[in-house]
């Protein structure tokens, strides 16, 4: 399965402009269930959080990535939001998510959710494929963060 195929364009955001992380997951839930693939809202919203609240899904380098599997998913799927500014995620490196990314999984035993997570996270690496996930005044803030973040962790 490929990403794009999970993306729907009434699923993505790009001028996200939520002032903290419930706002930034409530936004999220919102958009994923505009794709059509989620047949329980609060349902589903309810698993965003419970999975949240494990641990958080800020992983760094302005991305998040929260992820929900449950019955309240028809079709996998993933939402997409920029978020101008950027919002406090409780990050893993305590910087502010420029980029996050929604997964939904229904609650069946293939794990899909892991697999796009692991695709997702690999592609993210790759500035060239985030530069074309921005909108042209976004590139150079995030890539110029990611630059100024690694700069700063170095000797």
């Amino acid at each position: 399965m490929r990403i794009t195929d999970l993306l729907d364009k009434r699923s993505i955001c790009l001028d996200g402009a939520p002032g903290n992380k419930s706002e930034a997951l409530d936004q999220m839930v919102a958009l994923m269930v505009k794709s059509g693939k989620i047949n329980d809202e609060e349902g589903y919203r309810k698993q965003v959080y419970a999975r949240e609240e494990e641990s958080t899904t800020g992983i760094g380098e302005g991305i998040a990535i929260p992820h929900g599997k449950c019955d309240a998913v028809s079709k996998p799927g993933l939402a997409a939001m920029v978020v101008k500014n950027g919002v406090d995620f409780d990050a893993l490196d305590g910087e502010p998510v420029d980029l996050i990314f929604l997964i939904a999984a229904p609650n069946t035993e293939d794990n899909i959710h892991l697999d796009v997570l692991s695709k997702l996270s690999v592609l993210l690496m790759d500035e060239e494929f985030t530069d074309h996930l921005l909108p042209h005044g976004h590139r150079t803030h995030l890539h110029g963060s990611r630059r100024h973040r690694k700069s700063r962790k170095s000797p």
